[in-house]
């Protein structure tokens, strides 16, 4: 009977003011404002911003001329692609992540082996099967083609003579000689060019911010004590599950705040995808963050000596590193599957039943625990999520 009036929307008190409280934490009306980034000095330069994005769609940043951010970021997906590894000019080992509020991470990517939005966007910059191109490629071709905009947001260029137009630290044999056979000078020329780059794509970056949904309107009519209608309801199937989520469900464990993520790393117990180089995640990305020339406390930062607490106390062992992976926001996540960090998961409702089944992790310790959910309940789970695109 209890059901049933839940179902129906007729209970007399819906949620409990603690139910409330935990309501108004997801909306969007409690996102905080856009935290500073010390290690970025033009992170909120306009001019900054739209050099960034200029460059974000800019297929000629990349080795074979046909891949931009774009390409995977694709603005008319919220920012992310629909397949299950990121295609630039090859196949990436991971799943794309959506950028609406990553400025509000302290930590990128899957594994949160980059401490910056700005430091993100130089990776897949000279990866091999992203875009493919070169450090010194990239700044000579920001001295070719923006010469003028760059020196109105960073002052002169620094000069770049001599500088060969395929050399990279990271690159192939042939490229990794000839940055070698660069003077210091010159390596450093390139290195602050390429660090600014990141630093303008990410000024843009931060403009991309998460978009009010059903539920934001649900839960803002909810605190002001008035009866959510039009396209603030929610239906009574959503309205449970809803009640699920922040419950029995322990969803909002881990997918808790506006942007419904900790920005932790867990281990959920998802298996590994065959014939992919091993993926051991945060146990991995912690020391590659930490030896970034370009984190927090880097020669190409602009953070001061009080600054990046994240990178200096970060946990950098434990087992509860192996096989952790950053919580993805769930905002608009109902339209963007797969999911997981390689796409292992087809479906939202297969998410569901795999939190809610809880299989041992093939390696290293899950968090989850097994919960028992009716068929009435997780699709209900499914109705609510929905209600966040």
């Amino acid at each position: 009977m209890l059901l049933g009036l839940v179902l129906a929307g007729c209970a007399p008190q819906e949620f409990s003011e603690t139910e409330q409280k935990v309501i108004s934490s997801l909306s969007l009306a409690s996102l905080p404002p856009l935290p500073a980034d010390t290690s970025n000095h033009v992170a909120d330069d306009p001019d900054a911003a739209a050099l960034g994005a200029t460059l974000f769609f800019d297929q000629r940043l990349s080795g074979n001329g046909t891949v931009s951010c774009s390409t995977c970021h694709q603005i008319d997906n919220q920012f992310q692609d629909s397949v299950a590894l990121g295609r630039g000019v090859g196949t990436t080992n991971r799943r794309t992540m959506p950028l609406a509020g990553a400025a509000w991470s302290p930590w990128l990517f899957w594994d949160g082996r980059r401490d910056s939005l700005w430091s993100q966007a130089l990776v897949p910059l000279e990866n091999p099967v992203e875009h493919g191109g070169t450090r010194a490629g990239y700044a000579l071709f920001i001295a070719r083609n923006f010469a003028n905009r760059y020196t109105s947001v960073f002052g002169p260029l620094p000069d770049l003579s001599g500088v060969p137009e395929h050399a990279s630290p990271l690159g192939n044999p042939g490229q990794r000689d000839a940055w070698r056979a660069m003077s210091p000078r010159q390596q450093q020329a390139v290195n602050s060019v390429f660090a600014n780059i990141g630093k303008m794509i990410a000024a843009f970056e931060r403009e991309i911010v998460p978009t009010e949904t059903r539920f934001d309107r649900f839960a803002a009519a909810l605190e002001a004590g008035a009866k959510p209608s039009g396209d603030a309801a929610l239906s009574a199937e959503e309205k449970l599950g809803l009640k699920l989520f922040i419950g029995k469900a322990q969803c909002a464990t881990c997918h808790n705040g506006p942007r419904f993520t900790d920005d932790h790393f867990h281990n959920t117990g998802v298996a590994a995808v065959a014939g992919l180089p091993e993926d051991l995640g945060r146990e991995t990305g912690v020391s590659e963050v930490l030896a970034d020339p370009f984190n927090c406390t880097g020669p190409f930062s602009d953070a001061g000596p009080d600054d990046c607490g994240e990178l200096r106390f970060a946990v950098t062992s434990g087992a509860e590193l192996r096989r952790a992976y950053k919580t993805p926001s769930l905002r608009g996540a109902a339209t963007r599957a797969p999911y997981m960090h390689a796409g292992q998961i087809k479906a939202l409702e297969q998410v569901i039943d795999h939190y809610a089944d809880a299989p041992v992790s093939s390696d290293g310790v899950s968090d989850l625990n097994p919960l028992t959910l009716s068929l009435r309940e997780r699709e209900a789970l499914a109705a609510f999520l929905k209600a966040l695109n």
